[in-house]
């Protein structure tokens, strides 16, 4: 028979048994950690403490080191040794600086300062293009324009010039003399003015003149070039001065197809040739064309698009037909002057005003310049009188 009450004695022994040995392990396992947490607290403080020492150390060689020097310099060499470290490092930069100006002239194979040059001109563009989006024409504006032109061209007519000789036809002078006509626009491009070719050939510079050529004349090459010299040669503003001075009204000129601004403008180029047209001929505007026209030609030289014996005898063509309809330098920059306000007029630029200041400065500076300064080269150069028989030998290019 089954003792119940003999096996709830021995189930109650076993459970306070087990009850006693995890009570046991409880108490083993908290003093493992306890241990364990008191062991890495120790060995964290030891750490700090060697850290503590290694920095106490190197703070006590630093100062040290600043004894030691202290007592080896006084205060005059100490001063010679900063001073001395300035210089170091100046002559380092300036190495640094030869180096890369060796680098950039190997990359260009030219003076980086005629770079520089090219770079500014560029900017000086952007910035003549942004004032001139800001000016609007008024009358008041065009009746000031008259005004400033007519004070120009008195200055130009009272600039001192050699008087005018004969060339011969065979004249070396005469080459030199196309390459002048070109003068003007020369003189505001900072362009060469002893050879045909306008700069030296590096590949910016290059870049440079063909954008030039393209964005303000839509000449993409020697074609294009050509059709453009024929034009200025054979009609050009000289023509179109001519029209408009016999026009009885702007209306004549104007087609349906002529925008607003385009109607506008043609009426204040009539209006300037209506002023002008009792006081200049059409043969005054001669001067405008013909010193476009060389200019075109020398930087088509400069491309490639001509080679130099074509665009010498294109120069030589323009010769005759600046001498025979002006009579010395000054007429020829006031020419230039007179067609270039009527150019801006039709182009709608109301900054005309400091493009015939401009134009007028390159003037004075190629006649009464110094040659020290890179200036007088029309004065060197004196105006030919016009022969009959060097005319007769014209046309080679049309």
């Amino acid at each position: 028979m089954i003792d119940i009450e003999e096996m709830m004695k021995r189930a109650q022994e076993a459970s306070e048994a087990a009850s006693k040995q995890l009570n046991e392990s409880i108490e083993k396992s908290k003093k493992i950690s306890e241990q364990m947490q008191a062991d890495a607290e120790k060995a964290e403080a030891e750490r700090a403490a060697r850290q503590l020492s290694a920095d106490e150390q190197a703070m006590a060689n630093q100062q040290r080191q600043v004894e030691i020097l202290g007592q080896m310099f006084n205060p005059e060499i100490m001063a010679q040794m900063t001073a001395n470290e300035d210089m170091l490092k100046q002559m380092v930069d300036q190495k640094a600086a030869e180096a890369t100006a060796g680098i950039m002239d190997q990359l260009f194979g030219e003076d980086m300062g005629v770079i520089a040059a090219a770079l500014e001109t560029l900017a000086m563009e952007e910035e003549d293009e942004d004032e001139d989006e800001e000016a609007e024409f008024d009358d008041a504006l065009e009746a000031e324009l008259y005004n400033i032109l007519d004070e120009k061209m008195a200055q130009l007519a009272a600039l001192p010039e050699p008087e005018p000789i004969t060339y011969a036809k065979d004249d070396a002078r005469w080459r030199q003399f196309g390459i002048l006509l070109s003068g003007m626009i020369a003189k505001l491009n900072d362009h060469r003015l002893d050879c045909i070719d306008v700069e030296e050939h590096i590949p910016l510079m290059e870049q440079q003149i063909v954008s030039l050529v393209r964005r303000t004349w839509g000449i993409n090459g020697r074609g294009e070039l050509m059709d453009t010299l024929r034009s200025l040669t054979q009609a050009g503003y000289a023509l179109r001065y001519q029209i408009y001075c016999e026009a009885n009204s702007p209306e004549e000129l104007i087609s349906n197809t002529d925008s607003e601004e385009e109607q506008a403008s043609l009426r204040r180029a009539w209006r300037f040739a209506q002023y002008y047209k009792t006081q200049y001929t059409p043969s005054f505007m001669i001067g405008w064309d013909v010193g476009r026209a060389a200019m075109l030609t020398r930087w088509g030289c400069y491309l490639g698009w001509l080679t130099e014996g074509e665009a010498t005898g294109i120069l030589w063509d323009l010769s005759q037909r600046a001498v025979k309809a002006l009579d010395n330098w000054r007429e020829f920059a006031q020419s230039y002057l007179f067609g270039g306000l009527m150019w801006k007029l039709l182009c709608n630029d109301a900054s005309a005003e400091s493009y015939l200041s401009f134009l007028s400065d390159a003037a004075a500076d190629l006649l009464a310049g110094l040659p020290e300064d890179d200036d007088g080269q029309w004065a060197a150069c004196p105006w030919p009188e016009y022969q009959e028989s060097h005319f007769s030998d014209m046309n080679r290019y049309h």
